[in-house]
């Protein structure tokens, strides 16, 4: 079983302990509309708060394959020097057991800061979608390797129609293929394998080709492996309107300068 199961397998656990009860996109909306305040995170993605391309920037405390990546973490703090550094959105890991994560996280930084906000996180029911809206999220991360045709369709219906945005991420050209099926705006390549967590930024150059050639109005992400401007000019190269980072910016210690280094402002 490589990483990606064991998640997926204690996610289940995770979600078999919710409420149990239908969810409908009309559910979604009512949550959205309790909040009584909207971000949208496509729109702030289509123009960069800095730079000459966006910056989705992680807080991120730890990770499987790197283990606790800052030892001193302040979730609000990093939220703020962030948005200093010129950050478009954030994303926010809400996994506890493999990441170290909290969705307490997620409000806080609601509160803290005005910029949108991912919760980056493994969906697998519809249940977490309602989750992310009520602790603050304006988008949700949708995992393709880890959904089946009709719930990759379902979730991102839902999410649309509620008024959240979703980040699809795919990692391969099957992966892709799927994903374009459904038609969404906003397409994530994840450069790092989740099967045994090696990095390759030519993932992204690779798929954004078919990406383009199929659907060439979307607004394709780049993630994973970013650590230097080098890194971002070859991205935008490939056609990536948008980076997200968590890694090479909270453990470097210094996350404004190092954000602007990244998107060159």
């Amino acid at each position: 079983m490589n990483i990606l199961d064991k998640i997926v397998a204690q996610k289940k656990i995770e979600v078999s302990k919710l409420p149990v009860r239908r969810i409908a996109a009309g559910d979604l909306h009512d949550a959205l509309l309790e909040r009584n305040e909207q971000r949208d995170f496509l729109a702030a993605l289509k123009k960069p708060a800095a730079g000459d391309i966006a910056l989705i920037a992680e807080v991120k405390k730890a990770s499987p394959s790197a283990g606790v990546i800052r030892p001193d973490f302040d979730p609000v703090t990093i939220a703020k020097r962030y948005q200093l550094a010129g950050a478009s959105c954030l994303s926010v890991l809400t996994d506890e057991q493999f990441f170290q994560g909290s969705l307490d996280y997620l409000k806080q930084i609601r509160d803290a800061v005005d910029l949108p906000l991912l919760r980056k996180d493994f969906i697998i029911d519809e249940r977490q979608i309602l989750e992310s809206i009520e602790w603050g999220a304006d988008a949700i991360l949708l995992i393709v390797a880890i959904l089946d045709d009709q719930q990759l369709r379902t979730f991102h219906e839902m999410a649309m129609e509620a008024g959240i945005a979703a980040l699809v991420e795919v990692h391969d050209g099957e992966e892709l293929d799927r994903a374009l099926k459904i038609n969404a705006p906003l397409i994530g390549v994840n450069n790092r394998n989740l099967k045994n967590f090696t990095v390759d930024l030519g993932t992204t150059e690779q798929l954004a080709k078919k990406l383009f050639a199929a659907q060439p109005d979307a607004l394709l992400v780049g993630e994973s492996g970013i650590n230097t401007r080098a890194d971002v000019e070859r991205l935008k190269a490939a056609g990536a309107g948008a980076i997200l980072v968590g890694e090479s910016l909270i453990r470097g210690g210094d996350e404004v300068a190092k954000g602007r280094a990244l998107i060159g402002s």
